[in-house]
């Protein structure tokens, strides 16, 4: 499938290494040319000479984007480099130990900074361009810990964030030539990553962990969530706006974790039963009996399915 991303310009916050990479490889192999920065030199050159070896022009900056002048130098440096910026990537992500409610301001604000005010600023400065010149991808990458529990209170709370300012930055667009969303990996097992480094420190537990938790018995790949990316920052993506695309192999519980509560509340009488309803009585296609045949029933009599999922 042609994807239509050659001699597109992607601009992608720390694709040295982990995710950001991936994604920076998966475009690069679709004709994408690539800007980056991180804080590696090392990493970065590293990174720019596979870029390259696609046949791409590679761009890199050395800094932190986290930090607001970092993030303005980043996008001049693009535009200064390219002329354009066709997709943007906020990739970079992370929190510091034991970010919970005891965590000092500065913990939170750190989490904030790098996983969602980052975003924000970039969005913000490469947006009009993009509505301008008529087309854009902006992707989000989130976590499928901020749809639900996992991970420590700062780390959710930011990616949680993200995904509700794709959501409202989505909606407010009124041309479909340029698209806002954001993607929820699951946990993904690279070099250097914090899965990485859990399983060299106890590997029976993380072990334990990928047997409880990921169905098809792995972790996931980063090439995986970059192939996602590359897809989604194409052409061919033009009706996906405002998503948020899970990446996680069947890892996330958000909506099993809900009906799990409806039956705790008594919502699944069991023996196919629901809120008092029979198996196969018409109540429960909407339907009531009226004399020998079955007129609908209004939908606000009962108490719907959905009020213990909100």
């Amino acid at each position: 499938m042609e994807l239509g991303l050659k001699d597109r310009v992607a601009m992608i916050t720390g694709a040295s290494r982990g995710l950001g990479r991936a994604s920076a490889l998966a475009l690069a192999g679709e004709g994408c040319h690539i800007s980056t920065i991180a804080r590696g030199a090392e990493d970065l050159s590293r990174a720019k000479a596979e870029f390259e070896t696609r046949g791409v022009k590679a761009f890199i900056l050395q800094g932190d984007v986290s930090q607001p002048k970092e993030a303005d130098r980043f996008a001049e440096e693009t535009l200064k480099e390219f002329g354009r910026v066709d997709i943007l990537i906020n990739n970079i992500g992370g929190s510091k130990p034991g970010g919970n409610l005891e965590a000092e301001d500065d913990v939170w604000h750190l989490a904030f900074e790098i996983n969602f005010f980052t975003a924000v600023r970039l969005t913000r400065r490469v947006l009009p361009e993009m509505q301008n010149r008529g087309f854009g991808r902006i992707i989000n990458i989130a976590s499928i810990f901020g749809r639900e529990w996992g991970g420590n209170a700062t780390y959710i709370s930011t990616k949680a964030a993200i995904i509700a300012f794709t959501k409202h930055t989505a909606r407010a667009l009124k041309d479909d030539r340029v698209t806002v969303n954001s993607i929820a990996p699951g946990s993904i097992l690279f070099e250097g990553g914090s899965w990485w480094r859990k399983q060299k420190a106890d590997p029976e537990g993380i072990a334990d962990f990928v047997r409880r938790e990921m169905p098809f018995g792995r972790f996931g790949r980063q090439e995986e969530i970059g192939a996602v990316v590359a897809f989604v920052a194409s052409e061919r993506a033009s009706l996906i706006n405002g998503a948020c695309i899970n990446v996680d192999g069947g890892q996330s519980r958000a909506k099993g974790d809900a009906f799990r509560e409806i039956r705790a509340s008594g919502g699944d009488r069991g023996r196919g039963r629901f809120r008092g309803f029979r198996a196969g009585e018409p109540h429960q296609r909407g339907l009531h009996q009226r004399g020998r045949r079955a007129v609908p029933r209004p939908l606000l009599r009962r108490r719907p399915l959905y009020d213990s999922l909100l």
